[in-house]
């Protein structure tokens, strides 16, 4: 029987367990499929607050962890598979281990970027591919770019990125975009944009270890042509990684999770979201380790109005 558990391990629930370590509330922190995130995945981090000369992103999540661990939180790893919220305490069933029974619980699963699978995609992520313009466009300064999507959040990044590259192309498998007319009406009235449309991606070209192209095959005539880059940027979406709930708990049409306005609190009482998985807005590391902040104190609130009971003098 634990107090509260905290799904993940990105910026959102490792701020969470730091917190609540802290307020002696043993926290135990399943770590999931992708132990770290997205950050872990990162190379250099330089818009974190107090790293003048930036951080890695593997290092800042290293050095969460273990200021968590100091502070008495309990890792393990694993992921959840199903949960129960029928009756409390809530049940969590865990791969590799035995089902787990907690009186709260914080969900910071975060979302994963939906990528092209082509090769030379995964490994050049943090070497040329980035699924982040907010986080990446400096280091593209006075350099070209390729984003690749349709949507609006295509072309608001590709407008992000203009700030900086000399120029960015923008690569989409159809004519048509999907993003709102008025989104499509700013990017074509920046000079600094390119257009490759009814083009599919087919392979991310690099050179000792450094992205230079994206081949493309043109959906007409079938022929395969070589756009030269030096980043590419791909924004075709993000799905949050909320299927092991299976509909127990509220979620939008895309399946983010909602939660009451100014709170981490979801619909379950004792059941709490912050990071990724519940803002599909902002996706920062810095805006989800602040909503882990709030799912702590709000879950310290609630466990202070309920009683825990001690399961173990049951047994």
């Amino acid at each position: 029987m634990e107090k509260v558990v905290i799904l993940g391990t990105g910026p959102a629930g490792l701020t969470a367990a730091i917190y609540l370590a802290r307020a002696n509330m043993k926290p135990v922190v399943i770590e999931g499929t992708e132990p770290g995130g997205q950050l872990s995945l990162t190379t250099e981090v330089e818009n974190f607050p107090g790293f003048i000369d930036g951080v890695m992103g593997p290092e800042l999540i290293e050095n969460m962890k273990k200021q968590a661990e100091k502070f008495g939180a309990e890792f393990r790893n694993g992921w959840v598979t199903g949960v129960d919220f029928s009756e409390k305490p809530y049940t969590l069933k865990v791969s590799g281990m035995d089902d787990m029974k907690t009186e709260a619980l914080i969900i910071s699963t975060g979302a994963t970027a939906k990528m092209l699978n082509i090769p030379g995609e995964k490994e050049n992520i943090g070497k040329g591919v980035s699924t982040c313009a907010t986080c990446d466009g400096f280091f593209f300064r006075d350099k070209k770019v390729v984003i690749i999507g349709g949507g609006d959040s295509a072309m608001e990044e590709a407008g992000f990125l203009s700030k900086f590259a000399s120029e960015v192309e923008i690569v989409h498998r159809r004519y048509e975009l999907r993003a709102s007319k008025i989104m499509q009406e700013r990017a074509q009235e920046n000079e600094k944009i390119s257009w490759s449309l009814n083009k599919t991606p087919v392979k991310v070209v690099s050179e000792n270890n450094k992205v230079t192209g994206l081949v493309v095959k043109n959906n007409e005539t079938g022929e395969e042509e070589a756009i030269q880059t030096d980043g590419i940027f791909i924004a075709i979406g993000h799905h949050p990684n909320t299927e092991f709930l299976a509909d127990q708990i509220q979620t939008d049409e895309t399946g983010y999770i909602e939660v009451v306005p100014g709170t981490t609190e979801t619909n379950i009482p004792g059941v709490y979201a912050c990071g990724d998985v519940q803002d599909k807005k902002y996706r920062q590391a810095i805006t989800a380790a602040g909503t882990g902040c709030m799912a702590a104190l709000d879950v310290e609130k609630y466990l202070e109005g309920n009683v825990v009971q001690d399961w173990s003098q049951n047994l």
